[in-house]
């Protein structure tokens, strides 16, 4: 990510703001709608000129802050991505599917033959399908909401941080450490497998909180230590395989994850 700022940008004082959705289910821009204490508020403070969602009415030309949710699976999507980097100041992708490829990757390994094997011809309305990827294995992306489906208020957050400029850190850790500040018990112990000790953090473990071992939606963390991983499984009895498994749900298309079989 680039960390770039609009507030340093000669722009309109009101930003124009576009939502595009890509490959997914629409889940992460319901999900905005969802901060209806706030939202009001985050609306009167840009200028949504399309938003893909509510309006079948075209893209406008020109805007200033790009919002993707959805992986990039066929070349439309992929030119598409591309005409918003080269207009937009600023791209903010939201959701597990634009920023790891989410469950349309799932499919990425063996994708050029999957067709065939459904379709004698491939309809002309599936275009020209591409294996899916995330959005910044196209371009670059300045700023992410990662998870499955968004947390709205996180959301507003780093839209608050594009608008007006933030030195907030963002996360690299594994959610385990989360796990030990929350004071919550260990999947592991119970012989459960947890994605939480290679999962980037950054929810506050909420789903552990709430009784149900993490899945990994936020995508690996970059500190995230495979091999030591897949030994603490051995050592809990939880199935190396399921583990290897079940990573492939949110980082199929992850470089870390082929790196490290």
């Amino acid at each position: 990510m680039s960390g770039y700022c609009i507030a340093c940008q000669e722009k309109p004082a009101t930003p124009r703001v576009v939502v595009v959705g890509l490959a997914s289910c629409f889940g992460c821009q319901l999900q905005i709608t969802n901060a209806e204490a706030h939202l009001l508020d985050v609306l009167g403070q840009i200028d949504v000129r399309y938003w893909q969602l509510t309006s079948s009415d075209p893209m406008p030309e020109e805007f200033d802050v790009a919002v993707i949710e959805g992986a990039v699976t066929t070349e439309e999507a992929e030119a598409t991505v591309r005409q918003l980097r080269e207009r937009a100041g600023v791209v903010i992708t939201i959701g597990a599917c634009a920023t790891t490829a989410g469950i349309p990757g799932m499919a990425a390994a063996g994708f050029l033959e999957r067709p065939a094997q459904v379709y004698a011809h491939v309809p002309e309305a599936c275009g020209e399908m591409i294996a899916p990827r995330p959005v910044q294995a196209v371009i670059d992306v300045d700023f992410e909401v990662r998870t499955c489906p968004v947390d709205s208020l996180d959301f507003i957050d780093v839209l608050q941080r594009a608008l007006y400029g933030s030195n907030k850190a963002v996360p690299t850790r594994t959610m385990c450490g989360d796990c030990k500040r929350n004071e919550t018990s260990c999947f592991f112990g119970k012989q459960q497998l947890c994605l939480g000790l290679v999962t980037r953090a950054g929810c506050g473990a909420r789903c552990v909180n709430l009784g149900r071992p993490c899945n990994g939606c936020r995508g690996l963390s970059p500190d995230a230590n495979l091999p030591s991983a897949r030994e603490a499984c051995e050592r809990y009895g939880v199935p190396v395989a399921d583990f290897d498994k079940a990573l492939e749900m949110f980082n199929q298309v992850n470089p870390a994850l082929a790196a490290s079989e």
